[in-house]
Protein backbone atom coordinates (compact mmCIF):
# COMPACT_ATOMS: atom_id res chain seq x y z
CA UNK A 1 0.00 0.00 0.00
CA UNK A 2 2.30 2.78 -1.65
CA UNK A 3 1.05 5.90 0.74
CA UNK A 4 -0.50 8.72 -1.04
CA UNK A 5 0.91 12.43 -0.65
CA UNK A 6 -2.34 13.84 0.07
CA UNK A 7 -3.49 11.82 2.48
CA UNK A 8 -2.16 14.48 4.94
CA UNK A 9 -4.23 17.16 3.47
CA UNK A 10 -7.47 15.12 3.16
CA UNK A 11 -6.78 13.90 7.03
CA UNK A 12 -6.40 17.70 8.83
CA UNK A 13 -9.51 18.63 6.93
CA UNK A 14 -11.90 15.35 7.18
CA UNK A 15 -14.03 17.47 9.96
CA UNK A 16 -18.20 18.18 9.40
CA UNK A 17 -17.03 21.71 8.71
CA UNK A 18 -17.53 20.81 5.24
CA UNK A 19 -18.45 17.90 2.29
CA UNK A 20 -15.06 16.47 0.89
CA UNK A 21 -14.57 16.15 -2.77
CA UNK A 22 -12.23 13.80 -3.87
CA UNK A 23 -11.77 13.88 -8.17
CA UNK A 24 -9.31 12.02 -10.43
CA UNK A 25 -9.15 9.54 -13.51
CA UNK A 26 -10.69 5.63 -12.73
CA UNK A 27 -8.23 3.64 -11.33
CA UNK A 28 -5.56 6.43 -9.95
CA UNK A 29 -6.47 4.46 -6.33
CA UNK A 30 -9.36 6.91 -5.15
CA UNK A 31 -10.91 4.09 -3.70
CA UNK A 32 -7.93 2.43 -1.71
CA UNK A 33 -6.75 5.93 -0.70
CA UNK A 34 -10.11 6.43 0.91
CA UNK A 35 -9.96 2.65 2.99
CA UNK A 36 -6.83 3.62 3.97
CA UNK A 37 -8.17 6.84 5.47
CA UNK A 38 -10.82 5.08 6.90
CA UNK A 39 -9.04 1.75 8.18
CA UNK A 40 -6.52 4.58 9.74
CA UNK A 41 -9.38 6.72 11.96
CA UNK A 42 -11.09 3.88 12.73
CA UNK A 43 -14.29 5.08 11.96
CA UNK A 44 -17.52 3.83 11.64
CA UNK A 45 -18.21 4.04 7.88
CA UNK A 46 -20.96 3.45 5.26
CA UNK A 47 -20.04 2.86 1.78
CA UNK A 48 -21.81 3.38 -1.46
CA UNK A 49 -21.25 2.96 -4.60
CA UNK A 50 -23.66 4.88 -7.11
CA UNK A 51 -23.12 1.77 -9.46
CA UNK A 52 -25.62 0.56 -7.11
CA UNK A 53 -29.18 0.15 -7.96
CA UNK A 54 -30.29 0.53 -4.49
CA UNK A 55 -28.20 3.34 -4.03
CA UNK A 56 -29.14 5.13 -7.33
CA UNK A 57 -32.69 4.53 -5.58
CA UNK A 58 -32.03 6.36 -2.89
CA UNK A 59 -30.88 9.29 -4.01
CA UNK A 60 -33.96 9.21 -6.46
CA UNK A 61 -36.12 9.91 -4.37
CA UNK A 62 -34.38 11.59 -2.03
CA UNK A 63 -35.54 13.00 1.51
CA UNK A 64 -32.86 13.48 4.28
CA UNK A 65 -35.09 11.85 6.73
CA UNK A 66 -35.20 8.59 4.58
CA UNK A 67 -31.32 8.97 4.20
CA UNK A 68 -30.78 9.23 7.16
CA UNK A 69 -33.21 6.05 8.31
CA UNK A 70 -31.25 3.74 5.63
CA UNK A 71 -27.31 4.63 6.73
CA UNK A 72 -28.20 4.60 10.45
CA UNK A 73 -25.53 6.45 12.93
CA UNK A 74 -22.18 6.44 10.96
CA UNK A 75 -19.01 8.61 11.46
CA UNK A 76 -18.36 8.81 8.29
CA UNK A 77 -20.02 8.44 4.69
CA UNK A 78 -18.18 7.55 1.69
CA UNK A 79 -20.15 8.06 -2.09
CA UNK A 80 -17.98 6.74 -4.96
CA UNK A 81 -18.43 7.22 -8.64
CA UNK A 82 -21.09 10.22 -7.47
CA UNK A 83 -21.03 11.80 -11.12
CA UNK A 84 -23.73 8.81 -11.87
CA UNK A 85 -26.89 10.41 -9.37
CA UNK A 86 -27.95 12.77 -11.32
CA UNK A 87 -29.05 15.22 -8.11
CA UNK A 88 -26.40 14.75 -5.71
CA UNK A 89 -25.04 18.21 -5.50
CA UNK A 90 -28.75 19.33 -4.79
CA UNK A 91 -29.31 15.70 -2.07
CA UNK A 92 -25.63 16.86 -0.51
CA UNK A 93 -26.91 20.55 0.14
CA UNK A 94 -30.07 19.54 1.68
CA UNK A 95 -27.73 17.05 3.92
CA UNK A 96 -25.14 19.45 4.95
CA UNK A 97 -27.67 22.29 5.48
CA UNK A 98 -29.84 20.29 7.54
CA UNK A 99 -26.52 20.02 10.09
CA UNK A 100 -24.62 16.84 9.14
CA UNK A 101 -23.80 14.67 12.46
CA UNK A 102 -21.12 12.96 10.47
CA UNK A 103 -18.43 13.93 7.42
CA UNK A 104 -18.95 12.78 4.11
CA UNK A 105 -16.43 12.08 1.77
CA UNK A 106 -17.45 12.42 -2.39
CA UNK A 107 -15.41 10.96 -5.31
CA UNK A 108 -15.98 10.75 -8.87
CA UNK A 109 -13.53 10.22 -12.20
CA UNK A 110 -15.55 12.88 -14.02
CA UNK A 111 -14.48 16.44 -12.64
CA UNK A 112 -16.32 18.14 -15.56
CA UNK A 113 -19.44 16.37 -14.45
CA UNK A 114 -19.56 15.86 -11.16
CA UNK A 115 -18.22 19.41 -10.83
CA UNK A 116 -21.12 20.24 -12.78
CA UNK A 117 -23.36 18.99 -10.23
CA UNK A 118 -22.19 20.17 -7.02
CA UNK A 119 -20.65 23.25 -7.90
CA UNK A 120 -23.56 25.68 -7.63
CA UNK A 121 -25.20 23.61 -4.20
CA UNK A 122 -21.68 23.00 -2.85
CA UNK A 123 -20.46 26.87 -2.94
CA UNK A 124 -18.96 27.31 0.41
CA UNK A 125 -19.53 23.71 1.68
CA UNK A 126 -16.52 21.73 0.48
CA UNK A 127 -13.06 21.31 0.48
CA UNK A 128 -11.72 19.73 -3.45
CA UNK A 129 -9.05 17.71 -3.98
CA UNK A 130 -7.40 16.10 -6.73
CA UNK A 131 -5.86 12.00 -7.13
CA UNK A 132 -3.23 11.44 -9.97
CA UNK A 133 -1.39 8.77 -10.78
CA UNK A 134 1.83 7.66 -8.46
CA UNK A 135 4.36 10.65 -8.67
CA UNK A 136 8.12 10.11 -8.17
CA UNK A 137 8.06 11.28 -4.71
CA UNK A 138 5.36 9.10 -3.76
CA UNK A 139 7.33 6.27 -5.15
CA UNK A 140 10.56 6.99 -4.01
CA UNK A 141 9.04 7.57 -0.31
CA UNK A 142 8.51 3.94 -0.72
CA UNK A 143 11.65 2.43 -1.73
CA UNK A 144 14.17 5.07 -2.15
CA UNK A 145 15.26 7.64 -4.38
CA UNK A 146 18.30 5.97 -6.27
CA UNK A 147 16.28 2.65 -6.78
CA UNK A 148 13.15 5.03 -8.66
CA UNK A 149 15.84 6.61 -10.46
CA UNK A 150 17.00 3.66 -11.44
CA UNK A 151 13.36 3.00 -12.87
CA UNK A 152 13.03 5.95 -14.59
CA UNK A 153 13.49 4.71 -18.36
CA UNK A 154 10.43 1.93 -17.44
CA UNK A 155 8.28 5.33 -16.02
CA UNK A 156 9.31 7.07 -19.24
CA UNK A 157 7.36 4.53 -21.45
CA UNK A 158 4.83 2.89 -19.07
CA UNK A 159 4.34 5.63 -16.35
CA UNK A 160 2.64 5.46 -13.53
CA UNK A 161 -0.61 4.02 -13.20
CA UNK A 162 -1.25 2.06 -9.76
CA UNK A 163 -1.92 -1.16 -11.61
CA UNK A 164 0.81 -0.69 -14.08
CA UNK A 165 3.50 -0.09 -11.63
CA UNK A 166 2.76 -2.83 -9.61
CA UNK A 167 2.68 -5.41 -12.27
CA UNK A 168 6.22 -4.68 -13.52
CA UNK A 169 6.59 -7.08 -17.08
CA UNK A 170 2.96 -6.67 -17.71
CA UNK A 171 2.94 -3.05 -17.95
CA UNK A 172 1.86 -3.10 -21.66
CA UNK A 173 -1.21 -5.47 -21.42
CA UNK A 174 -2.68 -3.50 -18.05
CA UNK A 175 -2.04 -0.27 -19.58
CA UNK A 176 -4.42 -1.53 -23.17
CA UNK A 177 -6.85 -2.24 -20.65
CA UNK A 178 -7.07 1.06 -19.13
CA UNK A 179 -6.98 2.97 -21.53
CA UNK A 180 -9.96 1.03 -23.25
CA UNK A 181 -11.75 0.78 -20.12
CA UNK A 182 -11.47 4.33 -18.94
CA UNK A 183 -11.70 6.45 -22.06
CA UNK A 184 -15.19 4.44 -23.06
CA UNK A 185 -16.72 5.12 -19.75
CA UNK A 186 -15.54 8.28 -19.06
CA UNK A 187 -15.27 10.09 -22.73
CA UNK A 188 -16.48 7.95 -25.52
CA UNK A 189 -20.26 7.04 -23.15
CA UNK A 190 -20.27 11.24 -22.46
CA UNK A 191 -23.79 12.46 -22.53
CA UNK A 192 -24.36 13.76 -26.19
CA UNK A 193 -20.82 12.67 -27.56
CA UNK A 194 -22.15 12.07 -31.47
CA UNK A 195 -18.64 11.20 -32.50
CA UNK A 196 -16.62 9.53 -30.64
CA UNK A 197 -14.11 8.08 -33.02
CA UNK A 198 -12.96 12.24 -33.67
CA UNK A 199 -11.95 11.71 -29.94
CA UNK A 200 -9.85 8.97 -30.31
CA UNK A 201 -8.13 11.17 -33.11
CA UNK A 202 -7.67 13.86 -31.63
CA UNK A 203 -5.99 12.42 -28.49
CA UNK A 204 -3.51 10.72 -31.15
CA UNK A 205 -3.04 13.89 -32.64
CA UNK A 206 -2.20 15.25 -29.32
CA UNK A 207 0.34 12.39 -28.26
CA UNK A 208 2.18 13.24 -31.47
CA UNK A 209 2.53 17.10 -30.91
CA UNK A 210 3.71 17.16 -27.37
CA UNK A 211 6.29 19.61 -26.02
CA UNK A 212 4.69 21.81 -29.30
CA UNK A 213 2.23 24.78 -29.53
CA UNK A 214 -1.61 23.40 -30.35
CA UNK A 215 -3.15 24.42 -32.98
CA UNK A 216 -7.19 24.11 -32.81
CA UNK A 217 -7.65 25.50 -36.08
CA UNK A 218 -5.23 22.79 -37.26
CA UNK A 219 -6.51 20.35 -35.14
CA UNK A 220 -9.88 21.40 -36.48
CA UNK A 221 -9.16 20.80 -40.25
CA UNK A 222 -7.34 17.37 -39.59
CA UNK A 223 -10.39 15.69 -37.94
CA UNK A 224 -12.77 17.45 -40.01
CA UNK A 225 -14.42 19.36 -37.14
CA UNK A 226 -15.67 22.63 -36.56
CA UNK A 227 -12.90 24.75 -33.59
CA UNK A 228 -15.88 24.88 -31.47
CA UNK A 229 -16.22 21.23 -31.28
CA UNK A 230 -12.47 20.41 -30.95
CA UNK A 231 -12.37 22.99 -27.23
CA UNK A 232 -15.19 20.96 -26.17
CA UNK A 233 -13.72 17.70 -26.78
CA UNK A 234 -9.75 19.16 -25.07
CA UNK A 235 -12.45 19.98 -22.08
CA UNK A 236 -13.86 16.83 -21.96
CA UNK A 237 -10.54 15.26 -21.88
CA UNK A 238 -8.39 17.70 -19.61
CA UNK A 239 -11.90 17.03 -17.15
CA UNK A 240 -11.31 13.02 -17.24
CA UNK A 241 -7.85 13.76 -16.36
CA UNK A 242 -6.41 12.84 -19.56
CA UNK A 243 -4.61 15.69 -20.51
CA UNK A 244 -3.87 19.24 -19.18
CA UNK A 245 -3.13 22.87 -21.23
CA UNK A 246 -0.26 24.94 -20.69
CA UNK A 247 -1.27 28.94 -21.64
CA UNK A 248 1.10 30.73 -22.61
CA UNK A 249 3.10 33.66 -20.13
CA UNK A 250 2.60 37.21 -21.48
CA UNK A 251 2.43 40.75 -20.25
CA UNK A 252 1.33 42.07 -23.22
CA UNK A 253 5.58 42.73 -24.24
CA UNK A 254 5.95 43.36 -27.97
CA UNK A 255 6.55 40.12 -30.06
CA UNK A 256 5.12 37.65 -26.92
CA UNK A 257 2.57 35.22 -28.03
CA UNK A 258 -0.25 35.51 -25.67
CA UNK A 259 -2.86 33.27 -27.48
CA UNK A 260 -0.70 30.22 -27.86
CA UNK A 261 -1.10 26.76 -25.70
CA UNK A 262 0.67 23.40 -25.03
CA UNK A 263 -1.54 20.34 -24.40
CA UNK A 264 0.51 17.51 -21.89
CA UNK A 265 -0.88 14.18 -20.91
CA UNK A 266 -1.23 13.26 -17.16
CA UNK A 267 0.60 9.83 -18.07
CA UNK A 268 3.51 9.10 -20.17
CA UNK A 269 2.08 5.66 -21.03
CA UNK A 270 -1.23 7.04 -22.08
CA UNK A 271 0.49 9.03 -24.51
CA UNK A 272 2.60 6.29 -25.76
CA UNK A 273 -0.04 3.37 -26.10
CA UNK A 274 -2.21 5.79 -28.03
CA UNK A 275 0.57 5.87 -30.41
CA UNK A 276 1.65 2.32 -29.66
CA UNK A 277 5.06 3.22 -29.38
CA UNK A 278 7.15 1.50 -26.68
CA UNK A 279 10.96 1.05 -28.37
CA UNK A 280 13.87 1.63 -25.29
CA UNK A 281 14.69 4.82 -24.64
CA UNK A 282 17.81 4.92 -26.31
CA UNK A 283 15.99 4.47 -29.64
CA UNK A 284 13.57 7.51 -29.54
CA UNK A 285 13.58 10.16 -31.61
CA UNK A 286 10.64 11.77 -28.84
CA UNK A 287 12.99 11.47 -26.00
CA UNK A 288 12.45 15.17 -25.59
CA UNK A 289 8.58 14.90 -25.69
CA UNK A 290 8.62 11.89 -23.22
CA UNK A 291 11.40 14.08 -20.89
CA UNK A 292 9.57 17.29 -21.06
CA UNK A 293 6.02 15.24 -20.41
CA UNK A 294 6.88 13.73 -17.40
CA UNK A 295 8.86 16.69 -15.86
CA UNK A 296 5.76 18.84 -16.16
CA UNK A 297 3.49 16.45 -15.19
CA UNK A 298 5.30 15.81 -11.93
CA UNK A 299 5.28 18.97 -11.10
CA UNK A 300 2.08 19.64 -11.90
CA UNK A 301 0.86 16.66 -9.37
CA UNK A 302 3.69 17.96 -6.68
CA UNK A 303 1.77 20.96 -6.93
CA UNK A 304 -1.73 20.05 -6.08
CA UNK A 305 -0.31 17.10 -3.78
CA UNK A 306 0.83 19.94 -1.60
CA UNK A 307 -2.62 22.36 -2.66
CA UNK A 308 0.27 24.89 -3.82
CA UNK A 309 -1.76 25.66 -7.19
CA UNK A 310 0.80 28.00 -8.54
CA UNK A 311 0.51 29.10 -12.15
CA UNK A 312 1.90 27.14 -15.06
CA UNK A 313 2.65 28.57 -18.54
CA UNK A 314 5.20 28.08 -20.99
CA UNK A 315 7.17 31.28 -23.15
CA UNK A 316 7.46 31.89 -26.56
CA UNK A 317 8.00 34.81 -28.93
CA UNK A 318 7.33 35.71 -32.64
CA UNK A 319 11.18 34.97 -33.16
CA UNK A 320 11.23 32.03 -31.29
CA UNK A 321 12.74 32.70 -28.26
CA UNK A 322 11.29 30.36 -25.79
CA UNK A 323 11.19 28.62 -22.32
CA UNK A 324 9.30 24.93 -21.88
CA UNK A 325 8.18 25.71 -18.05
CA UNK A 326 7.06 28.89 -16.07
CA UNK A 327 5.64 28.55 -12.49
CA UNK A 328 4.57 31.70 -11.22
CA UNK A 329 4.34 31.71 -7.43
CA UNK A 330 4.16 34.49 -4.84
CA UNK A 331 5.48 36.82 -7.82
CA UNK A 332 8.52 35.53 -8.52
CA UNK A 333 8.79 33.40 -12.38
CA UNK A 334 10.39 30.00 -11.96
CA UNK A 335 11.82 28.96 -15.10
CA UNK A 336 12.34 25.60 -16.22
CA UNK A 337 14.30 24.20 -19.49
CA UNK A 338 13.61 20.87 -19.83
CA UNK A 339 16.99 18.42 -21.30
CA UNK A 340 17.31 14.96 -21.30
CA UNK A 341 21.31 15.16 -22.20
CA UNK A 342 23.06 16.74 -18.76
CA UNK A 343 25.44 17.75 -21.09
CA UNK A 344 23.01 20.17 -23.17
CA UNK A 345 23.30 23.53 -22.51
CA UNK A 346 20.49 26.36 -21.91
CA UNK A 347 20.13 29.70 -21.09
CA UNK A 348 17.69 32.19 -20.48
CA UNK A 349 17.32 34.70 -23.43
CA UNK A 350 18.43 38.88 -22.39
CA UNK A 351 14.72 39.11 -23.91
CA UNK A 352 13.16 37.34 -21.07
CA UNK A 353 15.73 38.49 -18.52
CA UNK A 354 14.97 41.92 -19.52
CA UNK A 355 11.08 42.23 -19.35
CA UNK A 356 10.88 39.94 -16.17
CA UNK A 357 14.12 40.42 -13.82
CA UNK A 358 12.26 38.94 -10.78
CA UNK A 359 12.97 35.27 -11.94
CA UNK A 360 14.92 31.97 -11.12
CA UNK A 361 16.25 29.19 -14.16
CA UNK A 362 17.02 25.32 -14.10
CA UNK A 363 17.71 23.30 -16.15
CA UNK A 364 15.96 19.91 -15.21
CA UNK A 365 17.72 16.43 -16.74
CA UNK A 366 18.21 12.91 -16.11
CA UNK A 367 21.03 13.63 -13.26
CA UNK A 368 19.58 16.25 -11.20
CA UNK A 369 15.83 15.55 -11.28
CA UNK A 370 15.15 14.28 -8.45
CA UNK A 371 15.94 17.67 -6.66
CA UNK A 372 12.72 19.17 -7.94
CA UNK A 373 10.50 16.76 -7.49
CA UNK A 374 11.37 15.50 -3.83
Amino acid sequence: MIQRTIESNISNRATKEKIILLFGARQVGKTTLLKMLTEKSGTKTVWMNADDAVVQSLFERFSTHSFQAYIGNPDLIVVDEAQQLDDVGKCLKQLFDSGLTYQMVVSGSSAFELRNKTSEPLTGRKWEFHLFPFSFEELANETNPLTEMQHLPVRLLFGMYPEVVTHPGDERQRLQLLMDSYLYKDVLMWQGLKKPEKIIQLLKALALQVGNEVSYNELSRILKLDRETVEKYILILEQTYIIFRLPSFSTNQRKELSKSRKIYFFDNGIRNILIGDFRPIEARQDIGALWENYIISELWKKEHNYMQYSKFYFWRTSDQQEIDLIIEKDGILHACEMKWNPMAKARLSKTFINNYPNNTFNVINKENFFEFLL
